[in-house]
């Protein structure tokens, strides 16, 4: 794999998932990741139907958010639901839709890479830009050592630092990205490792999904998470107690 363009936290935000994919190298790329929290969002079926059509191009991996979608689909979710929008996002989805979720991976390892959602334990653990050597050690404790970088998203926020040798790479968020405005993604070409930033219409994009989405609180949602971004001040801040759990 020459180019792999890596995309997270898709969160069945059409308009966004579209940006990306017209960029120049994610459509000459040999490989598109999905790093997981694909469908959770005010557009979930639309969102896996344009997936679908990038076929062998595109390696999926499940991430948290999207094992929730397929537990609430099959009446399997005891917890309360994390946010407003899954258990109907839940309920929007196909049966094959909810199959494709339920089948992925969690982990993919491509040309010694390894791809995860959160970290290559689990789906769920948080761990941060800044969190100690440590932390980072702790998470990395069962990968091999021909594994020199681990790439993630989960928590919307991109960044590539160091770890004891490793490179780690979080590709942010696609639909919804914490720190500044803009679908943010990944490149991994042999050069090294790019973090990009994709322009969005976030008006035009909100008013798409109001009209198009059928989901009650579609309104409250473009407000809070296109109209608006997170800093990744607040972001970290938020995020911080759990990293350290």
């Amino acid at each position: 794999m020459e180019r792999v363009a890596v995309l997270a936290d898709i969160h069945g935000v059409l308009p966004a998932l579209e940006a990306v994919l017209a960029e120049p190298d994610v459509r000459s790329a040999d490989a598109i990741v999905l790093a997981g929290d694909i469908a959770s969002g005010p557009q979930p079926v639309e969102t896996l139907d344009l997936l679908k059509e990038l076929g062998d191009r595109a390696v999926w991996v499940r991430g948290n958010a999207d094992r929730e979608l397929v537990e609430m689909a099959r009446k399997q979710y005891d917890d309360d639901p994390p946010d407003a929008v899954s258990p109907w996002a839940a309920t929007q989805l196909r049966p094959d839709q909810v199959e494709l979720l339920a089948a992925l991976p969690t982990t993919v390892t491509l040309d010694n890479v390894l791809y995860c959602h959160a970290t290559p334990q689990n789906d769920v653990d948080v761990v941060l830009v800044d969190s100690p050597i440590a932390r980072w050690a702790q998470v990395f404790s069962d990968l091999p050592d021909e594994v020199r970088t681990v790439v993630c998203g989960h928590t919307h926020m991109p960044f590539a630092r160091q770890v004891d040798r490793r490179l780690v790479v979080n590709a942010g968020s696609v639909g919804m990205p914490y720190g500044a405005p803009g679908p943010s993604w990944a490149l991994l070409t042999p050069d090294g490792v790019q973090l990009r930033r994709s322009a969005l219409d976030t008006a035009a994009a909100a008013e798409r999904i109001v009209q198009e989405s059928t989901y009650p609180g579609r309104q409250e949602w473009v407000d809070e998470y296109l109209l608006h971004t997170y800093s990744d001040t607040e972001a970290l801040e938020a995020f911080r107690p759990r990293s350290e759990a």
